[in-house]
């Protein structure tokens, strides 16, 4: 046996499972892998599962929990309390690695590694108000690319870019508008911002969610008491908060 001590192995625990379940001795097992026999009594010992015994892949992820001495922020307090107070005020977990390195002109640490502090948090403490430091508030992460189409089937009679009135794109013409809801870091503070494009006019509301009802009826009383003329169509992103825009009757 060589005298610098490295783990054991995914292999090694595969061996050292079927050898246990034949019987062979901690002794034998110990000289068949090329280790102490108070190695393998301590893999034994330390991570078996008390209901199903020695398994190979539980024991692997127990070995690696052991040597798990917390993520980055878990370690640094001091770099934990200025990326949330970072987060805090708005910005995402990928603008403050970017400030961060600009200040200090190096690397300091990777927006992944702040994504996986603040879900770890949500699942070790159970609390759902971490949730608040990301830029949308989700309590878990989504899986890119899975099934469930556009949100623009949820729309009720969409209709395309492509057919709003020519008139509407060289800015000439009064009375063809466009909205978008922004949606900022600070939790619950929708702003609605209807643009109008050949005056320029831009006005903005405060929605009390992003439903589609609410909106539909905001935009419904901001464009009534305008003149005809001045209202005739209206342009939007494929936002579910927007699938009410049959409502609006321009």
């Amino acid at each position: 046996m060589g005298n610098r001590y490295s783990q054991i192995s995914i292999e090694e625990r595969c061996e050292l499972a079927r050898l246990q379940a034949a019987g062979t001795s901690i002794r034998q097992i110990a000289a068949s892998l090329d280790r102490a026999p108070s190695t393998i009594a301590r893999e034994l010992k330390r991570n078996s599962s008390p209901t199903t015994g020695y398994k190979p892949s539980y024991a692997h992820e127990r070995a690696r929990s052991h040597r798990w001495v917390g993520s980055r922020l878990d370690r640094d307090s001091g770099l934990r309390d200025h990326v949330l107070s970072r987060l805090d005020q708005g910005f995402s977990p990928e603008q403050v690695p970017g400030r961060l390195a600009h200040e200090q002109g190096e690397p300091v640490i990777s927006h992944e590694t702040i994504y996986r502090f603040i879900y770890a948090q949500i699942i070790r403490t159970n609390d759902f108000s971490w949730r608040h430091y990301l830029p949308r508030a989700k309590s878990k992460r989504g899986w890119r690319g899975r099934k469930g189409g556009s949100p623009a089937r949820l729309i009720h009679l969409r209709r395309p870019i492509s057919e709003r009135p020519e008139e509407a794109n060289d800015r000439a013409t009064p009375g063809h508008w466009e909205g978008d809801l922004m949606l900022f870091g600070v939790h619950k503070q929708p702003v609605l911002a209807l643009h109008e494009r050949h005056s320029r006019l831009l006005i903005a509301a405060r929605p009390p969610s992003k439903h589609a009802d609410p909106m539909a009826q905001i935009m419904a009383k901001i464009l009534a008491p305008l003149p005809a003329p001045w209202r005739q169509t209206v342009t939007f992103d494929n936002g579910t908060e927007f699938a009410r825009h049959p409502d609006l009757l321009l």
